[in-house]
């Protein structure tokens, strides 16, 4: 399946597994078809899966108590995306993950992942690797919000994701800068001028 293939060589690209060790990693995964807006996590319902992107896109965000909505994570093409704090710790969720496009993914639940783990170092290795770098990652992201200008928190998304800045909608790109859709607006507006 073309599924598995495309996972297959993210994990190649990551840790060396042997042709036995990916049909065993790989069979512990299961495809599922998401429509668009569906949610595949919640609050207060334990995430009780890790999701691989086959194709789509998705937006992990919470809602502040005046009620705006505060993105979190994107996650498209060869991406992973749960609530990680409510799947490795198995308690309620804070988060909403929703598919922004039709999308498939390869899911694996928390009780298999760990006997994968258990089962072999180099899947255990293979989970620290995504592990570290969604750590260094939001360590990445918590500075630039703190240290540099919208604008330029925008400049930095544009050359570093620009195929999310494509996919995603205009309001979630906002939330996920931390930036009201108008001033976006304006920024794009200002990118197109400066181009022309």
């Amino acid at each position: 399946m073309v599924e598995y293939g495309q996972l297959k060589q993210h994990v190649l690209k990551r840790v060396p597994f042997t042709e036995d060790e990916l049909i065993e990693f790989c069979s512990c995964f299961k495809k599922a078809i998401i429509k668009k807006r569906q949610f595949i996590v919640q609050p207060e319902f334990t995430a009780k899966h890790r999701y691989y992107v086959v194709h789509g896109s998705f937006r992990a965000f919470v809602i502040g108590d005046e009620g705006q909505e505060h993105t979190i994570q994107f996650a498209i093409d060869d991406w992973w995306i749960t609530d990680y704090n409510s799947y490795i710790f198995q308690q309620p969720a804070t988060m909403f993950v929703m598919a922004l496009e039709d999308s498939i993914v390869l899911q694996i639940d928390f009780e298999t992942e760990q006997k994968l783990k258990s089962a072999n170092h180099k899947f255990e290795t293979f989970f620290r690797i995504l592990a570290e770098r969604t750590a260094a990652y939001m360590a990445r992201r918590v500075i630039t919000n703190l240290t540099k200008t919208a604008e330029q928190r925008y400049q930095l998304f544009l050359e570093q994701y620009s195929d999310v800045a494509m996919r995603v909608p205009q309001y979630a790109l906002a939330s996920f800068l931390g930036m009201t859709t108008e001033y976006l607006s304006k920024l794009r507006k200002k990118r197109t001028i400066q181009k022309s």
